[in-house]
């Protein structure tokens, strides 16, 4: 049976590039960064190369502004709460969106039980904030402003660069979870006045377990992991290098590939709405096809279809899709970010699925999903 993988979002395979490299890293650069000795050295060297890679990828502007994670949900963490902690004699009031990963809202709990103020901004049917209502939400005492770049479960892209102008006049600072925009979409922290930017490796096709925080110059957080001084002492314990120099060589493959990705997504989405129409399936889009989202992503409301019917249903015929986050779908909590969107009534919270294309899907494979669910709405809904 053939084998169709259509949930990217939640992971990617990784490139044989990148297995390559990190094969040869493990094999050939085995020593300790922080060791003297000459093995120490040329492991420092591969640590410094990547580094300047990732910086050169946002336009950071300079390597050290970049520390190396275990992946998003460690540089979310250290962003938030040690900016509480650092500025806590500043302000305890924080700004975020409903429709954030949980490895923000979490933190922003763990600090509401804290004695931090947190305000959640509403979204709109397209997933998307209104600018006026956090400028409104903004006060003296707010301390961060923790906005996603691009959502998901849905692909809804925030306007960066105009939130980034907003925060930027108040006494704020502007983190942005990027796991799911990063690599695809041009990200620009210099242009977008970004202050903190969290990002993992395993979204574009490079290994789990390895991540960024881009922590811009000055800001001199504490790390939230402690024990050795590695990474100029802002994360503590022994680097990754085999992991650290795959992702380094999945950014490359990925800014060299960016425009043609972002059309072949693009035209896998559009031909996915087009084929389910013609099958006359009972569908519409969650949020928007077309601008302000990521190309990658797409969900879509399968009226009168219940999604964990769907969901197993493609799986037994080899396609996998998801819900929603693969972080909270073994939980039987609905979306979030759907109910942030259209109310926790509506009916598309319990019949959307979303679609999640990467590198390796090809256009064949996106008339056979569409065939299959056409087969299956048919079905499901006698």
């Amino acid at each position: 049976m053939e084998k169709i993988y259509v949930d990217n979002a939640g992971t990617t395979p990784m490139a044989p590039e990148v297995i390559e490299v990190m094969s040869q890293t493990m094999r050939d650069v085995f020593g300790n960064a922080s060791a003297t000795n000459s093995f120490g050295r040329k492991a420092r060297q591969v640590l410094q190369a990547s580094r300047q890679v990732i910086a050169d990828s946002i336009n950071a502007a300079q390597a050290n502004e970049i520390i190396f994670t275990s992946g998003g949900t460690e540089s979310d963490n250290t962003a938030i709460l040690m900016t509480a902690k650092k500025r806590k004699n500043e302000g305890r009031h924080l700004i975020t969106t409903k429709i954030e990963h949980e490895a923000v809202l979490k933190p922003m709990e763990y600090l509401e039980k804290n004695g931090y103020e947190v305000t959640y901004l509403d979204v709109d049917q397209n997933g998307l904030i209104s600018l006026d209502e956090l400028k409104q939400a903004l006060r003296p005492d707010t301390i961060l402003v923790s906005i996603m770049t691009g959502n998901n479960e849905v692909g809804s892209h925030m306007p960066i660069h105009e939130i980034g102008e907003i925060v930027a006049q108040s006494n704020a600072w502007f983190h942005t979870d990027a796991v799911q925009a990063y690599g695809i979409t041009e990200i620009d922290v210099k242009r977008d006045q970004i202050d903190l930017l969290s990002t993992t490796a395993h979204k574009l096709n490079g290994p789990k377990m390895v991540g960024f925080l881009y922590e811009r110059a000055g800001l001199e957080l504490e790390p939230l992991i402690l024990g050795g001084e590695q990474e100029l002492k802002r994360r503590a314990g022994t680097e990754n290098i085999a992991g650290i120099a795959g992702f380094a060589k999945a950014v490359e493959l990925e800014q060299n590939e960016r425009e043609l990705l972002q059309e072949r997504y693009q035209s896998f989405k559009t031909h996915l709405i087009t084929r389910l129409r013609q099958k006359g399936v009972d569908f519409e889009v969650n949020g928007k096809h077309g601008a302000d989202e990521l190309p990658q992503v797409i969900s879509l409301w399968f009226k009168g279809c219940a999604s964990d019917a769907l969901l197993t249903n493609l799986d037994l015929a080899g396609i996998a899709a998801a819900a929603g986050s693969a972080c909270t779908a073994g939980s039987l909590e609905p979306s979030h970010v759907l109910q942030a969107m259209y109310g926790a009534d509506d009916p598309r919270i319990s019949e959307t699925l979303r679609f999640s294309f990467g590198r390796y899907n090809t256009l064949a494979e996106i008339e056979t999903v569409a065939d299959k669910l056409a087969e299956l709405c048919q079905r499901l809904k006698k």
